[in-house]
C-alpha cells in the first residue's frame, strides 16, 4: 500500500481514451444488467433468502424494525438471523413495498446501477496494478462476466456487496495509510460487515497489516471506523437475543453446515439431502429453540465433531480446497445445465489468465494489497465454512478480473493508473 506515489504522467489523449473505454463499459454493464434482469429473469421464484430478505425490508419500510413480517414468520420455515445491511438497501431501493413472488423490478433497476458502479470499481483497482491497459479490459470483463451480471436480478447481498467490496480496496490502497484514510476505510468495512459478515476477516488483517508497516495510528483509526458502525449493532443484537452476536446468527447453521460427517466439502443444505435431512433431525432435538437461539448448538456440536474426528475434518479441508479451486461440487451442479456451463466458462476463462496477470504484476503487486487482503479474507471464509458459487463470486472472482486485466500489460511504465 503506496497511496503517496505518483503516477507517471500519461499524453492526454491516452487519459481521455481510457476514460471513453471505461465510460462505454459502465454502460454496457447498466445495460446487459437491465436487460437480463427485466426482459429475460421475470417472474421466477423466490428463493428461501429472497424471501427473508424481503421480508426484513418490508418491516424496515413500514416501521416495525428489523424484524421478519408475518408471511415470513407464520411460514412453514423457521427463518435464519441475517445481517441488517443489505434488507436496509432493499427497502431504501423500493424492496419494501407490497409482498410479490418475485424480485422487484426497482431493486432490479437499483442493483443494476449498483453493479456499473462495480465496473468502474474493477477498472480503477486494475489501472492501479496495471495502468491504462488494464484499467480498460478489467472494465470490460466485469461488465460482462455472466456471475457478476445475472445477481443483479437477484435479493441477494451479493449485488451490493461486490462493488462494495472494490470501493473498500480502492480506499484502502489509496489513503488507508493515513489517519484520515484509515478511519474512512474503517468505516467502509464497518458498513460492508453490515451487509455480510464474512467481511469480519478481512477487518482483522487490515489491522494486522497496518500494524505491520508501522502505521499505528492508521491502524487505530481503521478499527475505530469499524467499530463506529459495528459497535451499535452488535449491542442491539445483545438486547435482542441476551448473549452476543457479532453480526448476525446465521452464522452457527453455516459453520455446522460446512463442519460435519456429511458434509462434502461445497455446498449448503439444498445441494446435500442428507446433511438437511441431519439438520431437522438436530432442530427437533431443540423444539423451543427458535433459528437465532440454535446458534450456538450448532457451534457446539460443529466443533465437537472436529475434536473428535481431526483427521476427517483435515480430509474435509483438502476437499474444500479443491472445490474452491474447482467449482464442480453439488452446489454448481444443482442448478440448469444452461446456467452450470456459463458460470463454470466464465471462471476457467479468467482464472488462467489471472495467473499469468498476477505474475506479470510483479512489484506492483504491492500497491493494491488491500485487493490481497480482501482475497484471502474470502479464502478463509471459504475454508471456515464451505465453498460455493455465493461465497466465491463477490471477492474472488472481481479479483481475477482485476488480475486477467493486466495479463497482457506491456510496458511497467503504464502502471499506476
Amino acid at each position: 500500500m503506496d497511496g503517496g506515489d505518483a503516477p507517471p504522467r500519461r499524453a492526454p489523449g491516452d487519459r481521455d481514451r481510457t476514460r471513453r473505454w471505461i465510460a462505454a463499459a459502465v454502460v454496457a454493464g447498466l445495460g446487459l444488467r437491465l436487460a437480463f434482469g427485466l426482459l429475460y429473469w421475470v417472474g421466477q421464484p423466490l428463493t428461501r433468502d429472497e424471501r427473508e430478505y424481503l421480508s426484513l425490508a418490508r418491516s424496515l419500510a413500514s416501521g416495525d424494525g428489523f424484524v421478519y413480517d408475518p408471511i415470513v414468520r407464520n411460514g412453514p420455515v423457521e427463518p435464519f438471523g441475517r445481517a441488517p445491511g443489505y434488507p436496509l438497501f432493499l427497502a431504501l431501493v423500493g424492496g419494501g413495498g407490497a409482498a410479490s413472488d418475485h424480485v422487484p423490478a426497482a431493486v432490479k433497476i437499483a442493483q443494476a446501477g449498483v453493479g456499473a458502479l462495480g465496473v468502474l470499481f474493477a477498472a480503477l483497482v486494475a489501472g492501479r496494478l496495471g495502468g491504462a491497459r488494464a484499467a480498460r479490459r478489467a472494465a470490460w470483463l466485469a461488465a460482462v462476466y455472466p456471475p457478476l451480471v445475472w445477481i443483479s436480478a437477484y435479493a441477494f447481498s451479493e449485488a451490493l456487496f461486490w462493488p462494495l467490496a472494490l470501493g473498500i480496496v480502492l480506499v484502502f490502497d489509496r489513503r488507508g495509510s493515513t489517519r484520515a484514510g484509515g478511519l474512512l476505510a474503517g468505516l467502509l468495512t464497518g458498513a460492508g460487515i453490515l451487509v455480510r459478515g464474512a467481511l469480519v476477516p478481512f477487518a482483522a488483517l487490515a489491522v494486522v497489516w497496518l500494524l505491520w508497516r508501522g502505521r499505528v495510528a492508521a491502524a487505530a483509526t481503521f478499527a475505530l471506523g469499524v467499530a463506529l458502525l459495528l459497535v451499535p449493532w452488535t449491542a442491539r443484537n445483545y438486547g435482542h437475543h441476551g448473549r452476543a452476536v457479532l453480526v448476525a446468527s446465521e452464522g452457527g447453521v453455516t459453520f455446522w453446515t460446512g463442519n460435519h460427517p456429511l458434509a462434502v466439502g461445497d455446498g449448503d443444505l439444498a445441494a446435500n439431502p442428507p446433511l438437511k435431512a441431519a439438520q431437522q433431525a438436530l432442530r427437533a432435538r431443540h423444539p423451543a429453540l427458535t433459528e437465532e437461539q440454535m446458534e450456538p448448538v450448532y457451534y457446539r456440536e460443529a466443533l465437537a465433531w472436529i475434536r473428535q474426528h481431526p483427521i476427517d475434518w483435515l480430509g474435509l479441508e483438502a476437499r474444500k480446497v479443491f472445490y474452491l479451486i474447482v467449482p464442480t461440487g453439488p452446489s454448481y451442479t444443482l442448478h440448469s445445465t444452461r446456467y452450470f456451463v456459463a458460470s463454470l466458462v466464465s471462471y476457467l476463462t479468467v482464472l488462467p489468465l489471472a495467473i499469468v496477470g498476477f505474475v506479470a504484476a510483479g512489484s506492483e503487486r504491492r500497491r493494491v494489497t488491500g485487493l490481497w487482503l480482501m482475497a484471502l479474507s474470502a479464502v478463509a471464509v471459504c475454508l471456515v465454512f464451505f465453498p460455493q458459487e455465493r461465497f466465491r463470486v463477490p471477492v474472488l472472482d472481481p479479483t481475477l478480473i482485476v488480475c486477467a486485466a493486466c495479463a497482457w500489460t506491456a510496458r511497467p511504465t503504464e502502471r499506476r493508473a
